[in-house]
């Protein structure tokens, strides 16, 4: 990746169009034109506090039992349908999920990842990345892109996350009552499956006090 700043995010971009046509081979596009508009909406308007011009998203939803969200590098966010519904198509939550996994995009986390993974990175030596990125992902699935990242990069993107939703004028503490909502439902594990989204990240009460902790400088 060298270059102009320009450059490297048009690497990313192709990189990330590559691996969001194999994501949609793999996971089904929600039917329903209004779960699209719904995504655009927040995500624009995400999208428009964005102090980088160079960066460009899109946003889609795709039907999964799973509560989950990724980010492609390149800006190609994708969510499920259940964890809209487990947000309960409240629009400021929406904004904390979509501004937390657009943060792993703007600080670089997604496509770092990606690079640094041993297959890619000895793939990439022979040819460029863009050339090798969709059959590895057809071969290890999209559980890869799903997981979490390090603690302190989940921490840094919910920073992250609650300041550009606070900046497109959501409500930022949607963010800290959408985990403890979440908190509360896990210790009913009957209840409703969380799944490995929220499971793997961050303890919700370290999460919540690191959001409180950028609310209360604001």
């Amino acid at each position: 990746m060298t270059g102009t700043e320009a450059d490297s995010i048009k690497v990313e971009n192709d990189v990330g169009r590559d691996l969001a046509c194999e994501i949609r081979r793999q996971l089904k596009p929600s039917p329903q034109p209004q779960d699209k508009e719904t995504l655009n909406k927040i995500g624009s308007r995400l999208a428009a506090c964005v102090a980088n011009r160079f960066r460009t998203f899109s946003f889609e939803m795709v039907e999964s039992p799973e509560p989950n969200a990724f980010a492609l590098p390149g800006g190609f966010v994708f969510v499920t349908d259940s964890l809209v519904e487990l947000c309960e198509w409240h629009e400021d939550e929406l904004a904390f999920i979509l501004g937390h996994e657009m943060a792993h995009v703007i600080r670089g986390h997604a496509i770092h990842r990606l690079i640094s993974n041993s297959v890619i990175s000895a793939a990439a030596r022979a040819a460029p990345i863009r050339g090798v990125v969709s059959g590895w992902l057809q071969r290890v699935g999209i559980q890869f892109l799903e997981s979490a990242y390090s603690q302190d990069l989940e921490f840094e993107a919910d920073r992250f996350g609650v300041k550009l939703a606070s900046a497109a004028k959501y409500d930022p503490h949607a963010a800290a009552q959408l985990l403890a909502r979440l908190a509360e439902t896990s210790r009913h594990p009957g209840k409703l499956n969380l799944g490995s989204y929220f499971s793997s990240h961050p303890a919700y009460d370290v999460r919540i006090n690191n959001i409180a902790r950028v609310l209360g400088k604001r």
